[in-house]
């Protein structure tokens, strides 16, 4: 994840609960892309140096454990770098121009000019993944054509060299899209979130400003699930049930506003528990981050010395 923010329920709900399962599972590496960053940021780099930690203690507080994966920062494996380079030479550009979100974030940013780095960064991806010769990448439908690009980046590596690079697969997640308080998708970037470093008050102060069934005017007024914000929110965490009362009109817009700061709170207080104890030691989570990084740097290491064998470059 990049740290261009505090990670907010989105992040939890659409990603890191699921790596969490997943540490259990298989032998895993998460990192803060802090490289990645610079595409968008490179202007304003402070932000990046500031949000680095914070998202590794997000990391640590959703419960990522460094007993059982690696959390790192990307920019300590300078072998990200060094593959990302050496696969910079036998990706044409064609692939690049091709990938949809190139081209959504060229019109989202309005830039004038485009970055190699940003036109290059899915090679910067392929090189996340090819470094630790991956078996499967957890993603969603929507990030596929990123993971089919890795293959075929590493495919070309393969064919042109010797085979080293695995055809690593698509883990493929169902990611939960979480509502916004606008009703938008969350999203630092639309000011909608509820972050996981919020205080209680914080999340019932932001419930109670949720978006809600413009129609319902008065409070025994009948709500309807479309186009509210906390009713999506509950169906998400299973509670749909929660929102009956204010369809027959028995309840209003904030009672049931409070359900839901309720269930929220009662979902985030383990998180927040652990996330307090991290941020008073920064220490201990940079000490993480640096055993993280030993564990990562060594398999990246392994795979750089046979790509530069094969490449004739020792």
């Amino acid at each position: 994840m990049q740290p261009t923010g505090m990670l907010h329920l989105g992040n939890l709900e659409g990603a890191l609960a699921n790596w969490v399962r997943l540490q259990d599972e298989y032998e895993a590496y998460f990192f803060v892309a802090d490289w990645h960053a610079l595409t968008t940021l490179y202007n304003r780099t402070e932000l990046i140096k500031e949000y680095k930690r914070e998202v590794a203690i997000d990391f640590l507080a959703a419960g990522l454990d460094p007993e059982k994966c690696a959390i790192f920062v990307q920019s300590d494996i300078k072998e990200h770098a060094e593959l990302h380079l050496l696969l910079s030479m036998v990706t044409p550009i064609s692939w690049l121009e091709r990938v949809p979100t190139f081209k959504e974030k060229q019109e989202q940013l309005k830039l004038e000019a485009i970055s190699y780095g940003l036109m290059g960064y899915p090679v910067l991806q392929a090189a996340d993944i090819l470094a630790y010769k991956a078996d499967v990448v957890p993603v969603g439908r929507d990030q596929l054509p990123h993971l089919e690009l890795s293959r075929e980046i590493g495919r070309r590596f393969n064919y042109l060299y010797k085979p080293t690079f695995p055809d690593c697969k698509a883990l493929l997640t169902e990611y939960a899209e979480v509502p916004g308080l606008d009703g938008r998708k969350m999203s630092k970037s639309y000011d909608n979130a509820i972050y996981l470093a919020d205080s209680p008050e914080e999340t019932t102060a932001k419930v109670r400003a949720m978006y809600t069934d413009p129609t319902k005017v008065h409070r025994h007024d009948k709500g309807h699930r479309e186009g509210c914000a906390v009713y999506e929110m509950l169906k998400l965490y299973g509670r749909a049930d929660l929102h009956e009362d204010c369809e027959q009109g028995i309840i209003g817009c904030v009672d049931t506003k409070l359900r839901l700061a309720e269930l929220l709170n009662e979902r985030l207080a383990p998180i927040r528990e652990r996330r307090a104890r991290y941020a008073a030691d920064p220490r201990l989570v940079d000490e993480i981050l640096a055993v993280g990084a030993e564990k990562a740097r060594k398999v990246a290491r392994e795979t750089l010395v046979e790509v530069r064998q094969v490449m004739n470059l020792r």
